[in-house]
């Protein structure tokens, strides 16, 4: 019997990446191998409860919503995560991933918006990042960096601009909440002419930073 260990599950506006505002089902995973400094869900390191596949699935389908998150913590480091990410898209959601840029994402099911979250220096674990993971890739797919200074900016411009073929999906760049105004951030986007979207936590705006929120 397929046990993942959740710390929680909730409905409420999806606030960022490429379904931002839609009403989702959020599926969090306890536990996490990363620290980075401006982590909003440091409650899901430890603590959780186990649950069956089949518990998820009736989660889901008794939400009332069509999109699922699965997140965390760091929902890649339960290997039963790829089964759940499966069993949700052969129910017919529209599922997404939020996983850090240190896990290997090339087994993730292909029907998955995989949301990955590249770590800048700033939030003390760029080392872990598995650049590997740009490669594998795909249109519906996304790339998230989040960013707590000017300096950060810099790394992932110059990130970007490095690689010889762009990616193929969207890149996200966020201003990490209560450390970079979003208005600077948009000002460096425009002055470099920078080809990525512009990101801002729409939940946080709503409601803070509430839990299951």
């Amino acid at each position: 019997m397929t046990r993942l260990k959740i710390t929680e599950t909730f409905v409420s506006i999806q606030g960022e990446a490429d379904a931002v505002g839609w009403p989702s089902l959020f599926i969090r995973l306890t536990g996490c191998p990363l620290r980075c400094v401006y982590c909003d869900t440091q409650y899901s390191f430890y603590g959780g409860e186990w649950q069956t596949l089949e518990q998820l699935l009736e989660h889901a389908h008794a939400s009332g919503v069509h999109h699922v998150c699965v997140t965390g913590g760091e929902p890649l480091a339960q290997k039963s995560c790829l089964e759940l990410l499966v069993a949700l898209c052969d129910a017919g959601f529209a599922v997404s991933l939020e996983t850090s840029g240190a896990m290997d994402v090339a087994p993730v099911d292909p029907r998955v918006s995989r949301v990955v979250d590249l770590k800048t220096p700033d939030s003390g674990e760029s080392q872990r990042n598995r650049l590997e993971n740009l490669d594998v890739l795909h249109a519906r797919d996304q790339v998230k960096i989040v960013l707590c200074s000017r300096a950060d900016y810099e790394w992932a411009r110059d990130l970007l601009r490095s690689r010889s073929a762009a990616l193929p999906c969207q890149v996200l760049l966020s201003p990490a909440w209560g450390q970079l105004e979003p208005r600077d951030l948009a000002e460096w986007i425009l002055a470099d002419r920078l080809d990525v979207r512009l990101q801002v936590q729409l939940h946080k705006y709503l409601w803070g930073n509430q839990p299951g929120k």
